[in-house]
């Protein structure tokens, strides 16, 4: 995959983060991953040696706050930064295609998911069936059994058990970063191909 910025870029964009006010490292990781809508976000390794770089130059300052560091732009970063104005524009449309074509990446990233995810829902439907047909000795009744209630009881405490689990992470996700168009589209069919095999599986 291509670099998300090209040479130098990632700099720059830097001071122009710290253009608005001083902002500690977190606080940078998780803007450039909201502008990136979630297809992206950098790691500590890749930001805070440039800020720390951005320092040396004396482009950045920073102050302690607590058990954080903060990082503010200085008056020679803020004369380069205007200076690079017309670069910066460049960058801003770099980043607009790098999302255009993170989200494609992911998006083939989930067809192929979701061509495995079918296949071994398949598989495994295709098994309980067989281990159903080998473990029956008379057929079906549809009259009311103990056995029947126990095992319909539970399927749906699986059922919820899976709905409140995924639940709790969606939350804790979102406590963290908005959820992305791309991540929802992924639940979004995730569930819908698992309705599918588990009614094709219901109906054999």
């Amino acid at each position: 995959m291509p670099p998300v910025f090209a040479h130098g870029a990632l700099r720059l964009y830097l001071l122009a983060l710290l253009e608005s006010g001083p902002k500690h490292g977190y606080e940078l990781i998780k803007a450039l991953g909201e502008r990136f809508g979630g297809t992206y976000s950098p790691s500590a390794g890749t930001i805070y040696p440039r800020l720390g770089k951005l320092e040396e130059e004396g482009l950045v300052a920073t102050s302690s706050d607590g058990r954080r560091t903060n990082y503010s732009i200085t008056a020679a970063g803020l004369a380069e930064l205007n200076s690079r104005r017309r670069e910066l524009a460049d960058v801003e449309d770099s980043i607009s295609a790098s999302v255009r074509r993170l989200a494609d990446d992911l998006r083939e990233d989930i067809r192929n998911n979701m061509r495995g995810l079918r296949a071994d829902l398949a598989a495994t439907a295709e098994a309980a069936r067989a281990n159903a047909k080998t473990t029956e000795s008379q057929p079906r009744s549809r009259t009311y059994s103990p056995e029947g209630d126990r095992v319909l009881k539970e399927a749906e405490l699986m059922v919820q058990s899976f709905r409140d689990d995924i639940r709790v992470e969606l939350r804790k996700h979102a406590g963290s970063m908005p959820l992305t168009p791309v991540a929802l589209e992924t639940v979004r069919t995730v569930l819908d191909q698992a309705r599918i095999s588990i009614r094709n599986s219901l109906r054999s």
